[in-house]
Formats: structure tokens, sequence, C-alpha cells
């Protein structure tokens, strides 16, 4: 072999050593991790946790009033001796929320959630509904107990409001305008909050978490699914949530 064909075939040879290696070194390099759902920020484990425990409150009262009538005049009555008005009946539904806190059936809701109601219907994660009996109400801290005659009761795990701090993140979770069960996400925005003219006993958390008409009885929960407190108010001119939400703290309910 000539040398110059010699000097032509040595890149030819190096490259092919070359390209052998890196192959190789590819092979034996260890795979990159595969990303998982486990690993994606987010609370799914806060709501798994706490919302078997929050349930949906439907409520029905009888209502008469009276309906005007030409006799309303108090000379035709007189002259007629007609002594009531006509009367009608028509039934007001409203709607709430509310927190299992115990096996046995035991819930916790807002007293304005249940007053004055002839039947209240309770409507569970699973599907599963019950009427409520009321066990008691307390009107300076706006906190009612009902009970359900249902087993296999998933209660809610409790937080400590001592530890709560604000800037902390909360879930709210609810029945928002009836639409059934919701998770809004938001911070303590401040605690201690009083003199709003709500109950005689106040000393809200509150919060910027999306609370809506129906959210009322339901749970305010740590990043944990703990609950911090029950959600019972908003701070609005329109009726809709304006970022200031208000909840009971979980240690006076």
């Amino acid at each position: 072999m000539s040398q110059s064909l010699r000097w032509l075939l040595w890149p030819v040879i190096a490259g092919l050593i070359t390209g052998l290696v890196i192959l190789v070194a590819q092979k034996s390099a260890p795979a990159a991790p595969q990303a998982t759902t486990s690993t994606a920020p987010g609370y799914a484990e806060a709501f798994t946790r706490a919302a078997p425990a929050v349930v949906n409150i439907y409520t029905s009262k009888l209502v008469r009033e009276q309906r005007p009538t030409v006799f309303d005049d108090p000379i035709l009555r007189h002259f007629f001796r007609r002594g009531n008005p006509a009367e009608r009946e028509k039934v007001e539904r409203s709607l709430g929320s509310g927190v299992i806190v115990s096996e046995r059936g035991y819930l916790l809701t807002n007293l304005h959630v249940i007053q004055g109601a002839d039947e209240i219907l309770v409507l569970l994660q699973d599907g599963r509904q019950a009427i409520a009996r009321l066990i008691g109400g307390d009107p300076e801290t706006d906190l009612a107990v009902l009970k359900i005659e249902l087993d296999q009761l998933q209660p809610i795990p409790l937080g400590d409001n001592r530890t709560t701090r604000v800037g902390d993140i909360v879930l709210a979770i609810g029945n928002p305008y009836g639409f059934g069960q919701s998770m809004s996400q938001g911070i303590v925005s401040a605690k201690g909050r009083y003199g709003l003219g709500l109950s005689s006993y106040e000393n809200f958390i509150q919060t910027d978490a999306a609370i809506n008409p129906g959210n009322s009885g339901g749970a305010l929960v740590d990043h944990r699914g703990q609950l911090i407190g029950i959600n019972t108010a908003i701070y609005t001119q329109s009726g809709g949530s304006t970022g200031i939400g208000l909840a009971i703290p979980v240690d006076l309910a």
C-alpha cells in the first residue's frame, strides 16, 4: 500500500473508532427520570382528604303570607265583617354547606343556614342523602349541630388554629350557588377579625379564597386538608365574592 493511501485511511479509521466509543457511552448512561403526576404541584391530596366530610345542605320552610284583596281596606272589612284577609302558602328553599365532625353522624354548619327550616336535607360527596335533625344552635357564634343517621361516615381531620399564620395557604370547600361541591384556593389574610356585626362573639379568620352564597357552613382547610374554620360570611356589596371571606376558627367551633 502506498504511503499516500495510508494517510487517507487513518482519518476514516479514527472516525469509526470515535463513533463506536460515543455509541457505547450513550447505551451505558442511566435513563433520565420520567416526570410523574404525583410530583405536580397542587392541592389534590388535601381535597381528597377533606372533601368526603363536606356536605351540601338544602332546606325548605313553609311560609304563610297574606294575599292582598279588596277587603284589606279597613272600611270594607268592617262593612262585610271579614276579620282575616286571604292567606296563601309557599315553600321557601335555601342552600348551604356543612362539615362531618364525627363518625356518629354529627355535623357542624352555620345557624343561619338552617334556622327556621321545616326540613333539612344533607347530600354527601358519595351521592348518599339523609334528612338531618337539629341537635342545637348557638346564635352568639352562628353555629349549629346537626345529626344524620348514616354509617361509614368519614369525619374531617381537625387542624390547630394556634399554628395558623397570616399568609398560609387555605382551601374553601362548599356548595356555592348550589352547583355542588367545589373548592377555591387562597391565603389567610388576617386573624381575629371582630366588630363586623355578624354575631355576638366574633373572632374570624379572614381569607381571600372565593366564598360565595352556598358556601356558608362549609370547610376552610389548610394545605394538608385539616379543618381550620367554618366558612360563615363574605364582605360584599354585589352579593358575590370580592376577596374578603370570613370563617369561624375551628377551636371555637
